[in-house]
């Protein structure tokens, strides 16, 4: 009885010790559960969280390109292409002649015509006059009028007879000079009125069978 009554105990304080040694096991059992639980709860924040940035991302996407910088090629890209230019067979050069343009003279302006021919006749006719002006100094100053005039004394009269002909009534310095004054204002209202009637035949004509055609060249 005695012993029974004294087992009774240590079966009693085992048990305690049992308990004892397995409470710490129920404690780690505890936290893993509030741990789970804390990440149950907060798992379907976090896919709602991912999901919105997933939106996000989305959205995005296509205006990405358009607010991407260019690439800028680094220096192996541009060797890359320096090499590929060199290693690619180039066409052979032909080497042509001189290049020539055909050309077609369609219209001129009878008006600008008419001026250009007005200022090359008056040239013209300055030059006319200034030559002959020149000319007649330079004759005078050979004799050749004298002698002339001398010639034509002695086929007319002979030796023994005076003769009162005189040349230089006819070719002096002032006859000589007004003449060639009024042949150069002639000219140059002829050469004017004749340059303008031939461009507005030129028009005509062109007209009527096409322009005249050039060809011009660089050499």
């Amino acid at each position: 009885m005695s012993t029974t009554g004294q087992s009774t105990p240590v079966g009693a304080t085992g048990a305690d010790d049992t308990q004892k040694i397995r409470r710490p096991g129920t404690q780690t059992g505890q936290g893993t559960g509030m741990r789970d639980g804390a990440m149950a709860r907060t798992a379907p924040r976090r896919d709602l969280n991912a999901a919105a940035a997933r939106a996000r991302g989305g959205a995005a996407a296509p205006s990405a390109p358009a607010s991407r910088p260019p690439r800028t090629a680094g220096p192996g890209a541009s060797t890359a292409r320096t090499s590929a230019a060199r290693t690619a067979p180039t066409r052979p050069v032909r080497r042509t002649g001189p290049r020539r343009v055909r050309l077609v003279l369609q219209r001129i302006d009878p008006w600008s015509v008419m001026k250009i021919s007005f200022l090359v006749s008056v040239a013209l006719g300055v030059a006319t006059v200034i030559m002959v002006a020149v000319l007649w100094t330079v004759l005078n100053g050979m004799n050749v009028f004298s002698t002339v005039n001398d010639l034509i004394v002695e086929i007319t009269t002979g030796e023994s007879s005076a003769s009162s002909f005189n040349l230089m009534d006819y070719v002096g310095f002032g006859r000589v000079v007004s003449l060639s004054v009024v042949i150069a204002v002639i000219n140059v209202i002829l050469l004017t009125a004749l340059a303008t009637l031939t461009a507005f035949l030129y028009n005509v004509c062109t007209a009527l069978v096409g322009g005249a055609h050039l060809t011009l060249s660089d050499e």
